[in-house]
This record gives structure tokens, sequence and C-alpha cells, in this order.
């Protein structure tokens, strides 16, 4: 597992947003828009109750593929007008299901509604969440140029 930097921590503290890029056995990229959380060095997204395609979250697709091991990356950015402040971090990842039923999904589960309100008043508990292992960092900010 990759070590953040305080920098590339701060970045996904901030970030309200991610795109989660899996890929499909015939090598498509699928990116999704994705909430999520950093806790204790793991990356945790919902399966949350907006309307999807499946209604089983198990059987999505960003779900089938990171069970299938294909390569997966989250990119977080920061977005400003004022160009001196963009940046960008992309983690390169391999997940799986979170199950609901212990600590550690309800631990996440809380720490996930604090950051979104908005799950207050999902069922986030009885739903599996994705528990994303970051592999490698790659960095980039206008004020500091490339890091890896």
């Amino acid at each position: 597992m990759a070590v953040l930097s305080s920098d590339q921590r701060d970045l996904i503290g901030e970030a309200r947003r991610g795109v989660l890029v899996t890929a499909a056995a015939d090598g498509r990229p699928r990116p999704v828009p994705v909430c999520f959380v950093l806790l204790d060095g793991a990356i945790y997204s919902p399966l949350d109750e907006k309307p999807k395609r499946a209604a089983d979250p198990r059987s999505l697709a960003r779900v089938r593929d990171l069970l299938a091991g294909r390569p997966a990356a989250l990119l977080v950015d920061r977005w400003s007008e004022d160009w001196t402040r963009l940046a960008w971090l992309r983690l390169e990842v391999t997940g799986g299901l979170l199950e609901p039923g212990v600590t550690e999904h309800e631990r996440a589960v809380a720490v996930l509604r604090a950051r979104y309100p908005q799950y207050m008043a999902q069922r986030l508990e009885e739903r599996p969440l994705l528990r994303l292992s970051v592999k490698r960092a790659v960095a980039w900010s206008a004020a500091d140029g490339a890091r890896g």
C-alpha cells in the first residue's frame, strides 16, 4: 500500500467528489463520479441509494470490475479559476466490497455521514461499501509542479 503525503491527504480531504475509473473486460474505461472518504489509509466509497442501473449494488459494473482485479484509479482534483491553485491526485487502486456488520464498515459509514450530510437519510449501514487500497499515488499542482 502506498503511503500518502500530508499534501495528498489534504487534497483528498478537501475534494467533494472523485472520479473512479475501472476497466471493463474488453479494456474500455468506465469512469463514474463518487463520494469517498479516507480512513486509516483506505478509501471508502458508498454504494448508496441514489438511482442506479442495477438494483443490487453488488452487480454494478464498477463492483464487477474491481472484484475481477482489473486496473482502477481514483482521480481527485482541485479546480479554480485561479490556475495557480490547480491540483490533482491520481490514486491507482485495487478494491473490493466491505459488507455491513463489521466495525470497519460502521466506522466508514460514520465518517461518510459526517462528510456528506445527505447520507444521514440513507441506509448505508445496510449496504456494502467499496474499500479501495492505494497502490500508487501520482500528484500534480500548479504551485509545486509534478510530484509522484
